[in-house]
């Protein structure tokens, strides 16, 4: 069975873009590869979190994978500090990655434009971390997004250089895995881009029936159609898009007989939505709220995904060590 690797940020609560774009993937993805699912903590020190911020939020996004679908019994999830290994890995890669080419990535580039105040290591590194949490595990396949296209080439390029100075055919190159074709992207309500933390225009699977009911009920509409069967401006085909995912069949045909007629009360819409949005979230909801009063169920995936990422990154380092000329 091929292995897959993909890092998860722990930068607060997922939210319905999360969940039919990435998530999806995941849940799928565990049942036909090796999945090694892990959460970046260490890449989050590039900003310099609050000890108790960042406690807070590795056990959030273990509690919401978890309450999604991840299955510990399936997919090997686990914190990417509690493998002791992947640093030393870091470590031989950045003895072979030069300044110039970790200079040019474009990621890097954006972050130092971001944040010029707190330009560090490991923002400059960032790609051979990203390479030592794939190929540790020796993994074929990473699904990722186009924007992590350029560290992909990079984990590529590091997995062939320390191949080529020993002169070894040890570590494979690990291939992006495009999610582009199996996740839904799905909109924010502010009526312009995609649903994301940053943007303010989320909807995360956390949030109660109230918050949910207030932020649909506030989406960015227009003043309705005049035309029959014109095409919808951009923020109402959002909220169809929503209604598409969320609803029945015959809900959103109800409301798009009712656009097309010229006869459609968003206030209607948005009440239904905000329902069908509620109806979907609230299962999950729930298990997020069981599984986080739950510490010793956390503790126990934790431990155990700790342990079986920790076996399998011992063996890669026990080769690589001697491989370089270190004793065993």
């Amino acid at each position: 069975m091929e292995t897959v690797v993909s890092g998860i940020r722990p930068t607060g609560n997922l939210h319905l873009g999360n969940y039919f774009g990435a998530v999806k993937s995941f849940i799928q993805m565990q049942n036909e590869y090796n999945c090694y699912f892990f959460i970046a903590d260490w890449h989050s020190l590039t900003t310099h979190p609050h000890p108790e911020n960042m406690k807070r939020s590795v056990r959030t996004i273990l509690a919401e994978y978890l309450a999604c679908g991840i299955d510990p019994e399936k997919a090997t999830i686990y914190i990417q500090s509690d493998v002791r290994e992947v640093a030393e890995l870091y470590l031989y890669l950045n003895m072979n990655a030069y300044l110039g080419e970790l200079e040019r990535v474009t990621s890097f580039k954006d972050k130092i434009r971001q944040q010029p105040d707190n330009v560090n290591a490991g923002l400059l590194t960032y790609p051979s971390l990203m390479a030592s949490d794939i190929i540790i595990h020796k993994a074929v396949k990473v699904p990722v997004g186009k924007d992590q296209e350029q560290n992909m080439e990079m984990a590529r390029k590091f997995a062939r250089r320390f191949n080529s100075i020993y002169g070894v055919d040890f570590f494979p190159e690990p291939a992006s895995f495009s999610l582009s074709n199996k996740a839904v992207k799905i909109p924010g309500l502010d009526g312009s881009g995609k649903m994301g933390k940053s943007e303010g225009n989320a909807i995360y699977l956390a949030d109660d029936e109230a918050t949910i009911r207030k932020k649909v009920m506030k989406a960015v509409t227009d003043a309705g159609p005049t035309i029959p069967n014109s095409e919808k401006p951009v923020a109402v085909e959002n909220l169809f898009s929503l209604l598409d995912i969320v609803s029945t069949p015959d809900t959103y045909a109800y409301f798009n007989d009712k656009y097309n007629a010229c006869e459609i009360r968003y206030g209607d819409l948005k009440k239904q939505l905000a329902a069908d949005i509620n109806t979907f979230c609230a299962p999950i909801r729930e298990r997020i709220l069981d599984i986080s009063a739950n510490d010793a169920y956390m503790d126990k995936v934790a431990r155990e995904g700790a342990e079986k990422a920790s076996e399998s990154a011992r063996k890669t380092i026990r080769e690589v060590r001697e491989i370089i000329g270190f004793r065993s």
